[in-house]
């Protein structure tokens, strides 16, 4: 071997891989063409969010995507891995909400066409470096199928699919609990939400009765949402409460009078075995107050801002007003106790906002009759979970299914 013809020392990618991309692309080498005289195999890349560039999971997952369509393709199947990227509605728009931040610009500044505009750029930036990256792993998909989550005949099919479960029932419009983030302003799933154990407060409140009477003294983390609260709920069989049910008390700070309901899910050990309900702004009262037909009051706007509703505490914070409605509590005489409490705190996995549960008219998909058949398939042995104990995690998660919110307050996506 002369020196012309010698190894380089440190292998140089760039100058072989790049020179090998560029012959397989010009080769046509990964085009699918139909051919009726060899079977088909195709996978459907699952397509990376266009919210900065691909991490180690894509390199990984396209790998073996790649691997399993060169294996098929090398076996004689006319074979098409379709690639694509997907718009990433909130994510996308969060990050662009952040870069804008650093800016001192804001979304209503831009007005929706201005802000599209740039989502646009976003996504000819971001989406082209994916696109580049994904071809520098060797990924030997057509590219002359490329799609993008938001191409045309993408948002057709998404609102013919739309429009079908609308017409089978399984698509509704209704008020229900969401998790409301007040940073990224919009509903997000259960799935977005990260929960963590926090140092938080408990607070004891003092509910007076309308006749002078003591009343009842409640437990809560959130005093900001004592402002929409619609009653107070005591166990049945609690002896402490049990001559207060059906009595009238009267809402400190508001002037409204509220009723004392009996309810069997009340924890008699948790706090003092009294819970306010407050329909508007949680899951559990939301439950109660539908079975015990009460009103839903918001006080909290869906940028964490008190409301009309919240009286003198309009325009506040939430943290602002809880940090004023405990001061004015306390010198009313109506704040006995605050203890250190330790419990779950809910938060935007994507901006770390803390959740505002919130009642709000949205698009719901019923899962219910989603699930019934995708159960079936697991009990008749049709689909197998190996190993097996993940099954139990499946039937759990499937069983107990709620109803999926699917519209986001959002400027970036489907219309």
């Amino acid at each position: 071997m002369n020196k012309a013809e010698e190894m380089e020392k440190t292998y140089e990618p760039s100058g072989i891989e790049d020179r090998i991309y560029r012959e397989w692309m010009e080769k046509g080498s990964f085009k699918a063409v139909p051919d009726e005289n060899r079977k088909p195999f195709t996978i459907v890349m699952p397509p990376p969010n266009i919210t900065g560039q691909l991490h180690m999971g894509h390199a990984l997952d396209n790998s073996l995507q790649d691997i399993l369509t060169r294996w098929r393709r090398m076996q004689g199947y006319c074979a098409l891995w379709l690639p694509g990227t997907d718009h990433a509605s909130i994510a996308t728009e969060a990050k662009i909400v952040e870069a804008m931040t650093e800016e001192g610009v804001t979304k209503e500044q831009l007005g929706r066409d201005g802000f599209l505009k740039r989502a646009w750029e976003w996504k000819a930036h971001y989406g082209g470096r994916i696109v580049e990256q994904l071809k520098k792993l060797g990924c030997s998909c057509d590219w002359s199928r490329e799609r993008f989550t938001m191409d045309e005949g993408l948002s057709e099919a998404v609102s013919e699919v739309f429009v079908r479960l609308y017409n089978k029932g399984l698509i509704y419009r209704g008020e229900r609990m969401v998790n409301w983030c007040t940073g990224c302003r919009t509903s997000i799933s259960e799935a977005e939400v990260e929960y963590s154990e926090k140092e938080g407060r408990l607070w004891h409140i003092r509910y007076p009765e309308v006749d002078g009477g003591p009343g009842i003294t409640v437990a809560t983390t959130r005093p900001e949402t004592m402002l929409g609260d619609t009653a107070v709920a005591v166990h049945p069989e609690d002896e402490r409460y049990a001559h207060l049910i059906g009595k009238t008390l009267q809402l400190p700070l508001t002037g409204r009078n509220i009723p004392v309901i009996a309810y069997t899910y009340v924890d008699r050990e948790f706090g003092t075995g009294a819970v306010k309900i407050t329909p508007a702004h949680d899951p559990n009262d939301f439950e109660v107050g539908s079975r015990h037909s009460l009103a839903r009051i918001r006080v909290i706007d869906g940028s964490g801002v008190m409301n009309e509703n919240a009286g003198k505490y309009r325009d506040m914070d939430r943290y602002e007003a809880r940090k004023k409605i405990l001061e004015d509590l306390k010198t009313l005489g109506l704040l006995h106790q605050v203890r250190e409490h330790k419990h779950n705190v809910g938060e935007c996995y994507r901006c770390g906002t803390v959740i505002e549960p919130m009642a709000s008219l949205q698009w719901f998909v019923k899962m219910k009759p989603l699930a019934e058949p995708a159960i079936e398939v697991v009990r008749n042995g049709t689909v197998r979970f190996v190993p097996d104990r993940f099954s139990k995690i499946y039937y759990n998660w499937m069983e107990n299914i709620q109803d999926w919110c699917i519209s986001r307050q959002l400027w970036w996506g489907h219309r």
